[in-house]
């Protein structure tokens, strides 16, 4: 049960979208290292979309298109200009540009009609969504009754003591990155109202996760 506003906060909406389009010219540089990690966690992500219309939620600069499989078209949505023109850049370079549209759009407020996708999928995003209960909720609203959404994320740690560490330096975090380094995004995935099939660990002292979930049957 989503236990959220219905709507957004606009001022909120527009901090982030200022944030990442101050960021949008370094922002593949400056995540550059961390990228070599997240390579392998992408694939088995992608790995696991079983086809047909997918939705990818902040689509940023295109990071996940190289790991498309076959038989998919996505409609990819980011709340940056300045994203998105890097994104289109990525499409052309890789030839999506018959499997992929892009479009500006804020994942708490999806303009599409219930039940669109055969699928979701965000990766790191969540930690940046100014509510991001209400933005997963969308998500199971937009996919189909028992589709997938699919999410990469990092999260609060665990640990007591490195928890409370994230919650100190978060409000820099957030002003320099415009991300939260100390969300619960599994249990905001269950406030959603979404079902989690699993979560999977996939390091740095369960920091980092891969969140299998499905829209509810409705």
């Amino acid at each position: 049960m989503i236990t959220t506003s219905s709507k957004s906060d606009p001022s909120a909406t527009e901090a982030t979208r200022r944030r990442y389009q101050r960021l949008s010219h370094i922002y593949d540089v400056m995540e550059g290292l961390a990228e070599r990690r997240f390579h392998s966690w992408r694939i088995k992500l992608w790995e696991q979309v079983p086809g047909g219309r997918v939705l990818e939620a902040g689509i940023g600069t295109g990071k996940n298109m190289p790991f498309y499989p076959a038989g998919i078209s996505v409609i990819g949505i980011d709340l940056t200009p300045g994203m998105l023109r890097r994104a289109q850049k990525r499409i052309s370079n890789l030839d999506l540009c018959s499997r992929v549209d892009l479009r500006l759009g804020d994942v708490q407020e999806l303009d599409f009609p219930d039940a669109a996708f055969d699928s979701a999928i965000a990766t790191f995003v969540f930690c940046s969504v100014p509510d991001p209960v209400l933005g997963l909720h969308e998500l199971g609203r937009v996919v189909k009754p028992g589709g997938r959404v699919l999410l990469l994320e990092h999260v609060r740690s665990p640990y007591p003591v490195a928890g409370r560490i994230m919650d100190f330096f978060n409000p820099l975090i957030v002003r320099i990155m415009g991300a939260n380094i100390n969300r619960q995004t599994v249990e905001n995935v269950r406030r959603a109202g979404l079902e989690i099939e699993r979560v999977e660990d996939l390091g740095m002292g369960g920091i980092f996760k891969l969140i299998v979930a499905r829209a509810p049957l409705r």
